[in-house]
């Protein structure tokens, strides 16, 4: 009988339809002679009492907002015989913890160390000796060149309820000191890039539209001007996200649109100037968002906006003002995200030991958009913070604030026009959602069950 994988991608409120690269990565590194299942519990929820069955190792991916539901996947399928192994940005920052739920945990990158993974799961079915699949910790102690690496396999990715656009990694790490971000941990601060003639040889196995899962996709100019002008003959429709930082510069904005570009999502964080660079953010110049948006928007790039409420100098306007730019640079979307100390990053650290911290271990909770936030905010107080948080989600995605964002004709393409709409009515029921708290059975709702797209 043939050594059967199964891997596992959990849900959690903020589940996406996006396909993940993890699964298709690790794929790519498992044997051929390997049965190779996988189930996305955000697309066909785990009944963890009369579904599971008994594969000889389950492998899942946690995120800190997965965490209590990946645990409790592993130990339904640990109680039922199956060795279970853990990665992902958040058992790297606390191995430890995931070991609690697991017979391992690969901290860090995981394609270097799959086949190890692998190898060492056969071994301890036959019963050898030789097994390090208990309680072992796999981790590399460098982050390895980005060269060579094997095709993602995606076959196992094929679902019309997923967002219809294959993702595609060219670059890992990023120098920018964000006191919030938990990027560097799990893939350093250094630059580290996929050859320009391997990325193209994976597009190429792609279909028309890309979703680039870069957490920057023009974080080296150079590197990124040479693979988008490659890009230009391959006619392919893309969306990313991008700092400002490289977008202050209009040959850079003209090569992405040349090369596909249709939307960026941006993370401007705050429209005060003093709040990010409070927070390390200090690429980010306030003043200059509007005319950024208007010059993407030129070259018919539509702008995703990302805004974090809470930061330490934050004020009580703050919701409003943000709101407020948003709708008078007409951004097709936002999202805004109660600031979250996420486990290893210096902000965590900071909050912990200046005794802020409200739940020590808030990735445990059964919803995390209801119990946030998990720490004293510094110019205000926690119920201040979520009823501001609340009052920008229902301004941004009333109808009015709909109306006057939408901006039909030259700035953009007839595919975005048409999107416009039905992605903010999608918005505006998700900002309902989280409103209201988690629920899972909302994800049944009917919007939720149609692909999304450009």
């Amino acid at each position: 009988m043939a050594f059967h994988i199964h891997l596992v991608a959990p849900s959690n409120e903020d589940s996406t339809y996006i396909k993940p690269l993890w699964v298709a990565t690790l794929a790519a590194h498992t044997p051929d002679d390997v049965e190779l299942t996988f189930r996305d519990d955000g697309l066909n929820p785990i009944d963890l009492e009369t579904e599971i069955d008994a594969p000889d190792l389950v492998g899942i991916s946690v995120n800190s907002k997965t965490a209590a539901r990946a645990y409790a996947i592993a130990d339904g399928y640990r109680r039922r015989g199956s060795k279970v192994v853990l990665g992902g940005i958040h058992v790297t920052a606390l191995p430890d913890e995931g070991l609690q739920h697991a017979d391992a945990v690969v901290a860090g990158e995981a394609e270097w160390l799959w086949g190890d993974v692998v190898r060492d799961a056969r071994a301890s079915r036959l019963g050898s000796s030789r097994s390090l699949l208990r309680r072992a910790i796999y981790k590399d102690d460098e982050y390895r060149p980005l060269v060579g690496l094997a095709l993602p396999r995606r076959d196992l990715l094929r679902s019309v309820r997923y967002v219809p656009f294959d993702v595609v990694q060219t670059t890992r790490g990023c120098p920018f000191p964000c006191e919030f971000c938990s990027v560097s941990t799990y893939n350093g601060s250094k630059f580290r890039f996929r050859p320009v003639p391997e990325v193209i040889a994976d597009l190429e196995a792609c279909g028309p539209r890309i979703l680039f899962g870069d957490d920057n996709v023009m974080i080296h100019q150079k590197y990124s001007h040479e693979l988008f002008e490659a890009m230009v003959p391959m006619r392919k429709h893309w969306v990313a996200q991008a700092s400002l930082a490289g977008l202050g510069r209009t040959e850079n904005i003209d090569v992405m649109a040349r090369a596909g570009c249709r939307a960026l999502f941006i993370g401007f964080e705050s429209v005060d100037d003093g709040v990010v660079r409070h927070a390390g953010k200090r690429q980010n110049k306030p003043q200059k968002y509007t005319e950024v948006v208007r010059r993407l928007a030129d070259q018919g790039i539509a702008v995703w906006g990302s805004f974090i409420f809470g930061l330490d100098e934050d004020t009580p306007d703050a919701f409003e003002r943000t709101v407020e730019f948003c709708v008078e640079a007409k951004l097709t979307m936002a999202l805004f995200a109660l600031l979250t100390p996420y486990p290893g990053t210096a902000l965590y650290k900071r909050l912990k030991a200046e005794n802020r911290l409200t739940k020590d271990r808030w990735w445990l909770s059964s919803d995390h958009d209801t119990d946030a936030p998990f720490y004293e905010p510094a110019t205000m107080s926690r119920e201040a913070l979520r009823a501001g948080w609340v009052r920008a989600w229902r301004s941004m995605y009333g109808l009015d604030s709909i109306r006057r964002r939408y901006d039909f004709g030259t700035r953009h393409s007839w595919v975005q026009n048409v999107a416009y709409w039905p992605l903010n009515l999608l918005m505006r029921e998700l900002a309902d959602k989280k409103i209201a708290g988690g629920d899972r059975a909302w994800r049944k709702h009917r919007l939720l069950d149609l692909p999304m797209g450009l």
